[in-house]
């Protein structure tokens, strides 16, 4: 296995995707709580829309994604809130508008070109070493921001009529959640794809909460089970030749089961 690490590509890859799969951990536990999982699948979608606009134009792609992904967060967060299109309905209508902006872009340029297709499924070979150092550097920023947040977060994760009523600005808080969270399915697509950087979000949350109740276990469970399920997927697809997205989500659901398969036993049992 180590001797994998020898290709540069596959160091890249590894030390980025540990990094982005710790940021998918820990803000898929927030979302899942809060039963605004599907906006990591929303995003995506607004993420290919503004890469295949910033591929038509020529421009960097990072660079267009990043600013796009928040600023359609902040809005779902606010039509989430006050608006009347909520939760699921608003994340349909962003995501699906999203798509046909990026599929009316690429009809209108050169069509479906190489570098497109990686963002859409993924790809460790499409990173560069400008890419490596933009995704450390914001997942790093994402992390810290995290913990030093973490004791707010919590509070309004969990009673958010209660941590209103103790003064905390609850809405700057899920502000913060929802622009980490694009920041963070930003990060993932160009190695999951952005079909598939959702998963990437949603399986840990919900494979720690079928063992763990409480909110930290369930935050460190996961951590732990995206950056195994994360390894053992990227190790997978470079000996096995599979599609590196796919392989890490194909393992999250495995991991999963065998969770599920444990609580079950775990209450019959007691």
């Amino acid at each position: 296995m180590l001797g994998m690490f020898s290709y540069g590509f596959i160091l890249r890859a590894a030390v980025v995707g540990t990094l982005v799969s710790l940021c998918a951990s820990l803000l898929g536990v927030c979302l899942v709580q809060k039963r605004f999982s599907m906006i990591g699948d929303g995003l995506s979608h607004v993420g290919f829309g503004a890469l295949a606009v910033a591929a038509a134009l020529g421009l960097a792609p990072l660079k267009v994604a990043v600013p796009v992904v928040i600023v359609a967060a902040v809005i779902l967060l606010r039509f989430s809130e006050n608006g009347k299109i909520k939760g699921d309905a608003s994340i349909a209508v962003f995501s699906t508008g999203a798509l046909a902006i990026g599929v009316m872009a690429v009809s209108l340029s050169d069509g479906l070109n190489t570098d497109l297709y990686n963002y859409m499924f993924g790809s460790i070979l499409a990173m560069s070493n400008s890419d490596v150092l933009w995704s450390i550097i914001l997942a790093v920023l994402v992390i810290l921001t995290f913990v030093l947040f973490y004791n707010r977060i919590f509070s309004v994760i969990f009673d958010e009529e209660f941590a209103k009523a103790t003064g905390i600005k609850t809405s700057r808080y899920n502000m913060l959640i929802a622009i980490l969270t694009a920041v963070t399915v930003v990060l993932g697509m160009r190695m999951m794809g952005t079909m598939l950087i959702s998963g990437l979000i949603i399986f840990p949350a919900l494979t720690a909460k079928q063992i763990f109740k409480g909110f930290r276990g369930v935050i460190i469970c996961s951590a732990a089970v995206s950056v195994f399920c994360f390894l053992a997927g990227l190790t997978a697809s470079f000996y096995l030749s599979t599609p590196t997205g796919a392989s890490i989500v194909i393992v999250n659901i495995i991991v999963f089961l065998i969770f599920g398969g444990a609580s079950i036993l775990r209450g019959r049992l007691s």
